[in-house]
């Protein structure tokens, strides 16, 4: 694995019920969701550690050459099995970790935008808004990493983190509503594809 500190797991082994295709092949922006997304993460020099399942693991020829390809053997058993999942794949001296879905891209402005004010504010958790309305993705510091290690269905998963931590969340407020999308029906999609630059 590379020596950057800088992570970013991207969940991608959902079974996109909604969408009736596997999200990680979609076209955008000349590539696929997947390879995007890495992409973007990558020229933000922070390393994309992309969660699959049996069923989209052949989507790893989607992921550039930099990023680390982990595989979730029971995705069923929901999204905080594949957060896990990236979380076992992390060296333990991490500094900051983003953490994405696959059906929220984001170019690459936001990234490093995102990670710039983490690093000024030294915050705990940090994440993108739109008129006061928290979005993705949320960038946690190693501090966290113990809250992260017990998360759980039961508990909120990450939302318990985010409720906790209220007003401590060093909030980058952003002028698109893109922040806040999540590509999770066609209908979804063919919106998003029409609105996929970002100004802040």
């Amino acid at each position: 694995m590379t020596a950057l500190q800088d992570f970013a797991i991207i969940l991608a082994a959902g079974a996109s019920s909604r969408m009736g295709t596997c999200k990680t092949a979609l076209p955008w922006q000349g590539s696929t969701l997947l390879a995007y997304q890495c992409e973007q993460f990558l020229l933000t020099s922070v390393t994309p550690i992309v969660v699959l399942g049996p069923h989209n693991l052949h989507r790893q020829d989607d992921c550039p050459q930099e990023s680390y390809v982990v595989l979730n053997a029971a995705p069923k058993r929901g999204k905080i099995s594949s957060i896990q999942t990236g979380l076992n794949a992390l060296p333990a001296d991490w500094t900051t970790l983003f953490i994405a879905a696959v059906d929220q891209p984001r170019p690459v402005n936001v990234y490093r935008t995102l990670l710039q004010t983490h690093r000024e504010r030294t915050a705990l958790l940090t994440a993108p808004s739109y008129h006061g309305k928290l979005g993705h993705p949320l960038v946690f510091s190693n501090r966290l990493a113990s809250e992260l290690a017990i998360l759980s269905e039961e508990t909120l998963g990450l939302r318990r983190i985010v409720q906790n931590l209220g007003e401590a969340i060093a909030k980058v407020e952003f002028t698109t509503p893109l922040i806040l999308s999540d590509l999770n029906t066609p209908a979804h999609y063919q919106e998003h594809l029409r609105t996929v630059t970002v100004k802040r």
